[in-house]
């Protein structure tokens, strides 16, 4: 077994490494642990809080890199939670604040770019390039509510599409979708070549502990079924569905946004999905179905930003 080095840390053969790294020409930095198994076998890097204020999947991480024991690995763990160290610390959604950019919309990145570019090119430099599988853990943001469900990559080489897609199926949730984006940490990955997954999870700025065990749960599944953790996968109550196609609707013009369906609720052809109201209470713009489907996440703030994400449905293939 060879020592595992990823940026400025290394971690020998049955050796759990913690440190903050740095970003290069930044003020950012992330807690990385490295697990280095006792024996051979894949590298996988879990991520969380790729959005700062996406707890469940950061506290999963976090106890996940305590709990685990490299000497009981065959292979190795790269841990990072979180990602975006500094939107955590300042409770802001979705972006990185040094520079106001959304790191799951930058990548690949760009070694001279902004602080989020830089961090984007960081990861697909220095971990991806590195990693045999790689999880991504997210839950709606501090606006958001969500059924949980998984994303796998749908733009990289079909042998990646279909690696991802076959680990997908093993989680404890009822929907898989396949993405079409390209600029998301997990399609960044998949761009290398890396199989890869974005799971959601929770939302609302709030974290549970049920929410914690179910992702400790699912990533432990994870690890059994790549060989990295030597037991057998626990049995799932269910495996996902796939979504056929996904609906994203934003607003036009903001204002006040009244939902009205929930997360994870079975919609109808032409339902009413909510409206927008201006501050006098007229209607600006009503949202109805276009497809029967299920209700993956919607925003439950009643502030509405110009163009703001409202809410994303998938039809079930």
């Amino acid at each position: 077994m060879q020592p595992l080095t990823i940026a400025s840390i290394t971690a020998q053969p049955g050796e759990k490494k913690q440190q903050m790294l740095d970003v290069r020409g930044t003020a950012l930095s992330m807690p990385v642990t490295l697990m280095c198994g006792a024996k051979e076998g894949k590298t996988v890097l879990i991520s969380a809080g790729v959005h700062g204020a996406e707890y469940p999947g950061i506290q999963a991480a976090i106890e996940l890199a305590q709990e685990l024991d490299p000497k009981e690995l065959c292979g190795n763990i790269v841990w990072i939670h979180p990602i975006n160290t500094q939107g955590f610390k300042a409770r802001v959604c979705s972006i990185v604040p040094e520079d106001g950019k959304n790191l799951n919309r930058v990548f690949p990145g760009d070694e001279n770019g902004s602080a989020t570019e830089r961090l984007a090119y960081m990861l697909c430099q220095e971990f991806y390039k590195k990693a045999d599988f790689y999880l991504d853990l997210h839950s709606g943001d501090m606006h958001e509510e969500l059924h949980p469900y998984v994303y796998f990559p749908g733009k990289a080489e079909e042998s990646v599409t279909e690696r991802s897609r076959a680990v997908a199926q093993l989680l404890d949730m009822d929907y898989m979708v396949r993405s079409g984006g390209v600029s998301e940490a997990y399609n960044g990955a998949a761009a290398l070549g890396c199989p890869s997954l974005l799971i959601e999870r929770g939302g609302r700025g709030l974290w549970s502990r049920d929410e914690v065990e179910a992702y400790k749960k699912d990533v432990r599944n994870v690890l059994r079924h790549l060989g990295v953790l030597p037991s057998a996968p626990e049995p799932v109550s269910r495996h996902p569905r796939e979504i056929a196609k996904a609906y994203y609707l934003n607003a036009g013009e903001g204002g006040c946004w009244y939902p009205q369906v929930k997360a994870g609720e079975k919609i109808a052809k032409g339902q009413l999905l909510g409206t927008v109201k201006d501050y006098f209470g007229k209607e600006i713009d009503s949202f109805y179905a276009e497809a029967d489907g299920v209700v993956l996440y919607l925003t439950v703030s009643l502030a509405i930003k110009d163009k703001g994400s409202l809410i994303a449905y998938g039809v079930l293939d």
